[in-house]
């Protein structure tokens, strides 16, 4: 069996978020003593904290929260790209497109050296509107990314995220592909069924192909 890879940023009280969302807290509510046979915790956090699925709520109001989406895009065979040398936005020009698998459905790009656990990056490497709609006409129906939004942090017109909203794409964000070489792997990131939330933290793994 191929070894699995966790691609998943560890979610505790230091790991940093969105500037004005809430961080991860996990309170006690019960301990193990004479009187009561287990421990109990209430967990609290934004619905984006650490690695998640956006759900298109998140950027349409009329659209699907993440307990409608289909999980079919969140699991199967996936191509990690390195644009580590991309600066500001993933162009088309960053990687090599005639690289890219024939059938490629699900494409995770790799822009850090070391992901950036102990701090928030507000300069983070965005992946450029048209590199989405040159995938999307490709097919691809997930794009996945080591930063945390795939448009800049001050965007307001949120460019990326409308060209997957029209070609009803998914995306996940803030993977941590430190030891990860390019190549072609199988995903496994599912998000829960939150009714009504616009995103889902995942437990994202890949197997080497």
């Amino acid at each position: 069996m191929a070894r699995l890879i966790d691609i998943t940023q560890r979610v505790d009280r230091r790991l940093p978020v969105w500037p004005g969302e809430q961080a991860y807290e996990c309170r006690r509510t019960a301990d193990i003593s004479p009187a009561c046979p287990v421990n109990l915790s209430v967990v609290s956090f934004s619905s984006h904290v650490g690695t998640h699925a956006d759900a298109p709520l998140h950027y349409a109001a009329d659209a699907p929260d993440s307990a409608a989406c289909e999980l079919t895009p969140y699991i199967g065979p996936c191509q990690v790209v390195d644009v580590r040398n991309a600066r500001g936005q993933v162009n088309v020009g960053d990687f090599d497109v005639a690289a890219l698998g024939k059938d490629l459905r699900r494409v995770l790009f790799r822009t850090y050296d070391r992901f950036p656990g102990d701090r928030w990056d507000q300069s983070f490497t965005a992946i450029a509107a048209a590199t989405v709609s040159m995938l999307a006409q490709r097919g691809v129906i997930l794009i996945g990314t080591d930063a945390a939004s795939l448009d800049p942090q001050n965007s307001k017109s949120m460019d990326a995220h409308r060209v997957v909203l029209a070609n009803d794409m998914r995306i996940l964000e803030g993977l941590v592909l430190d030891d990860v070489p390019a190549g072609n792997y199988e995903l496994i990131a599912l998000p829960l069924p939150l009714a009504g939330a616009d995103a889902s933290p995942v437990r994202a793994i890949l197997r080497p192909i």
